[in-house]
Formats: structure tokens, C-alpha cells, sequence
């Protein structure tokens, strides 16, 4: 069982922290606590949105996938420490990954009367609609006078303490349970707004997302630069003309879609008839619901979700519908600003067949079936042969029970008007939307 033990204080040096990393060491045997900080979440403000911001998504992330969580609040003025609100106020904003979560509340203080006034209030607060918490009622553990109550070593000395601390926490991992066995509580990301109704910074307005000459006239609003003028990045300095060159000359296809889920960009290196992923030059500046069929819609939902929320940082799939000559892979990779923020997907779709074949040539090996039967494609194990004399090595087949949606080859944009059945900058199979996971093809690992 994995719980997640957040620190309620943001002091450098906090009674509760070292309350958690005692419960972390002496109670390993009932579950695994992992304890998470409160310091780097910024405080509250609507007007300043940080939901995409890592310390936000990465405790939503955790919480979301832990079997129960444990706070341990301060008493600061009979009430809890305004970090930890803050923080509460975050995870009931947009995201609500406390919802249906089984809650323990701990805390110790300076004084008699530990955190008393603190628990019944953060109870009240847990309880709220937005956050919904499942609260484990009645076993309060309430620590006073701290600082005796430790030794040097970030024990408790009482006994008594001890054995009342361990008796709660085996409660509450039996409440866990019981949660558990009447409804597992199931967390569901913020659906994606993939018609690009909102703003970001960067979002060009007062131009038609859709319309064919989208990328003219939002350049000429903003006055782009192009040609021969320099372009300052952080590690180079080319002119625009340079960087369409090196971009356009990658032995891959790039495709940039913003956080507002705005088709902005894809490398030229090929004419759309002979792309992977057939582009058209008026589906850039549509949403990304314009660049697919609707039927695709939840798949395209689904891997921004992973994305944005950081349950996985590279979503791949297979797309096996180029032939048996090739293994095309198209990648999400999620991109982040200077802060950590999400900024959007980076998807690039390659052949891998050319650099499997050219690997195999230069290390003199070949691609047999698992069984060693007779050649199979790239899926299959890799065997040495006997001139090199290296050791045999024996893979599993490729998993085969996922199906690749057949929008992931979609069909091009016609050139009259924008249309839902573009081509399709995300694709995913429809097994793992409706599974919530990436599929044994794609090799994607989760982030934890």
C-alpha cells in the first residue's frame, strides 16, 4: 500500500515534517509513505493561474495515484498554517485529486493541546465541495509539547505514544480498505478544451484560427520576422532562414501544438504526399480539433491529458498501417517553459525501419522471430549471429492486443475550407484511451 504524507508546514524546520519521517521509518511494514513539501507551491491566486506548474501537478499526480494521503498540520492561530490552505485551494481549483481520497489528519504543536483547533478546522475544509476528501473520522493523533516529545534521533519516547500512533495508523489502513472494496475512487483529469476557445500569451487574436492564410495574417499582426533577420535562442543565434533550413533537413517529421491545444507548426522536408503524416499548409494556426475526425476526439483528449498533467512525459504509438517495409513511431513529447510549466506538445514521427536495418549491418546481427524461427520485423527479439560471437538475446514479442486507431493515417485537409477530418497531428489507439494507459507497443514508461 502507497500513501502520501504531506508536510503542512512550509518551515524550513517542522515538527510535523520529522512526525511524517517517523511514521515513514517505524511503520514501513504496514505501508510505504512517501512525504511531499508544501514550500514550493505557490500561494493562491485565481488571477495567476499555476495549476500547469510542476509543484501543482507533480502532489496532484502523486495523490491522485496513492492508496491514501496523511497530513500533518501546524496549529497557527487555532487554525491551519495559510501554506497549507493555499495548497488545499490549488488542489480544488481546476484539478480535484483529493475527491473520493481516504484522509488521515495528524499534528503536533508546541503546546498542550497539540493541533486540536487545527484538525477540526482542516476537517471542515477536506470536507468542502471541490475538495471532497474521504476523512477518516474520530482517531485523532494530536503531538503537544513537541520538542519533548522527540529525542535526538526524531523518535517518540513515550511508549504510550507510540502505541497509540501505530493503533491509528492500522485504522486507518483497514478504513483504506474498506474505501477500497465499496468504491475505488477513480480520478478523472480536466477534459482538454482541443477547440482552442481560450488564451494563452502567445495566442495571436483577431485572426481566424481556421482560415487557409492563418499563418500570413497572424504574421503580419505581429510583425514576424523573417528571412535574413537574426533570431537570438538560448544556446545559438541563426536567422529565420537558418532555422528553417535545419529544421526542415531533420530525418524526422516536427509537429508544435501550443498549450491553448493550437496547431502552430510542422517541419517542410517533404511534399504532403509523401509525408507520414500528410500536413497541409492551411492546418496550421486551426485548434486540434480542426487537424481530426471527430471519432478521434477522445484519443486526442487522452494523450494531452498525460501530457499536461505529467503522468507520462512521452506518449508513443506504433502506426503499423505504412506497410511491412516500415516501423513508423509517432512520439508526444511534452514540452515545458523556463518555469516548468506545460507549453505544449512536440510530436515527431519517424521510420524506424532504416535505422533498425543500419544498426543490424553494422553490428552484424539479424531480426529473428522470438522463437527463432525465421526472420520476422523489428518487434521481434534480436539474435547475434556466430560471426560476431556475442551471447543470444531474447526478447518478448511485441504486444499485439492493441489496435492503432485508423485516424492515426488520417486524410488531408481539403484546400477549399478547414474540415474535422485533417490530418491528424496526435493519434492514439482507442484501447488506451478507453484503458487509460499506453499500450505494451509504444514502450512508453509512466512517470511516478
Amino acid at each position: 500500500m502507497k500513501l502520501v504524507g504531506i508536510v503542512g508546514s512550509n518551515a524550513d524546520f517542522s515538527y510535523n515534517r520529522i512526525l511524517l519521517q517517523y511514521i515513514a521509518s517505524q511503520f514501513n511494514e504496514l505501508f510505504e509513505l512517501e512525504i511531499m513539501e508544501i514550500r514550493d507551491i505557490p500561494m493562491f491566486n485565481q488571477s495567476l493561474d499555476a495549476t500547469n506548474s510542476v509543484p501543482i501537478q507533480n502532489l496532484a499526480r502523486k495523490i491522485m495515484k496513492a492508496d491514501g494521503v496523511i497530513i500533518a498540520t501546524p496549529e497557527h492561530n487555532h487554525s491551519i498554517p495559510a501554506g497549507l490552505k493555499s495548497v488545499i485551494e490549488w488542489l480544488s481549483f481546476k484539478i480535484h485529486p483529493l475527491e473520493n481520497k481516504p484522509v488521515l489528519i495528524v499534528g503536533s504543536s508546541y503546546y498542550d493541546q497539540g493541533t486540536s483547533r487545527a484538525q477540526l478546522h482542516l476537517r471542515q475544509i477536506l470536507d468542502s465541495p471541490g475538495v471532497n476528501a474521504v476523512v477518516m473520522p474520530g482517531n485523532e493523533f494530536l503531538l503537544g509539547k513537541a520538542p519533548e516529545a522527540f529525542d535526538e534521533l526524531g523518535n517518540l519516547k513515550s511508549e504510550g505514544t507510540r502505541k497509540f500512533l501505530g493503533a491509528t495508523l492500522a485504522k486507518f489502513v483497514q478504513f483504506i480498505k474498506i474505501m477500497d472494496a465499496m468504491e475505488k475512487p477513480e480520478y478523472k483529469l480536466p477534459p482538454e478544451d482541443l477547440h482552442a476557445t481560450g488564451q494563452i500569451p502567445t495566442t495571436v487574436t483577431g485572426v481566424d484560427m481556421a482560415a487557409e492564410d492563418w499563418l500570413e495574417q497572424a504574421s503580419d499582426k505581429v510583425g514576424a520576422v523573417i528571412g535574413n533577420t537574426y533570431v537570438k535562442l538560448d544556446r545559438g543565434l541563426l536567422t529565420v532562414d537558418q532555422l528553417n533550413w535545419f529544421l526542415n533537413s531533420m530525418p524526422l517529421e516536427l509537429t508544435y501544438a501550443d498549450s491553448n491545444n493550437q496547431f502552430l507548426y510542422y517541419n517542410h522536408n517533404a511534399p504532403a504526399e509523401d509525408m507520414l503524416a500528410k500536413r497541409q499548409p492551411g492546418q496550421v494556426g486551426n485548434p486540434l480539433a480542426n487537424c481530426h475526425p471527430p471519432k478521434a476526439y477522445k484519443n486526442v483528449e487522452w494523450v494531452i491529458q498525460q501530457l499536461r498533467s505529467g503522468n507520462q512525459d512521452v506518449v508513443r504509438v506504433h502506426v503499423p498501417n505504412h506497410g511491412p517495409d516500415q516501423f513508423v513511431v509517432h512520439n508526444y513529447q511534452a514540452i515545458h517553459d523556463e518555469n516548468g510549466e506545460y507549453a505544449g506538445i512536440n510530436e515527431y514521427i519517424l521510420d524506424l525501419q532504416p535505422w533498425v536495418d543500419w544498426y543490424l549491418q553494422q553490428t552484424r546481427q539479424q531480426l529473428v522471430a522470438a522463437d527463432g524461427s525465421a526472420p520476422a520485423g523489428p518487434a521481434a527479439a534480436a539474435k547475434v549471429d556466430g560471426v560476431s560471437g556475442a551471447s543470444e538475446k531474447v526478447a518478448a514479442p511485441a504486444p499485439t492486443a492493441a489496435k492503432v486507431d485508423a485516424v492515426a493515417g488520417a486524410s488531408e485537409k481539403p484546400a477549399a475550407a478547414p474540415a474535422p477530418a485533417a490530418a491528424a497531428p496526435v493519434n492514439v489507439p482507442a484501447a488506451q484511451a478507453a484503458a487509460g494507459g499506453v499500450d505494451g507497443v509504444s514502450g512508453a514508461s509512466e512517470k511516478g
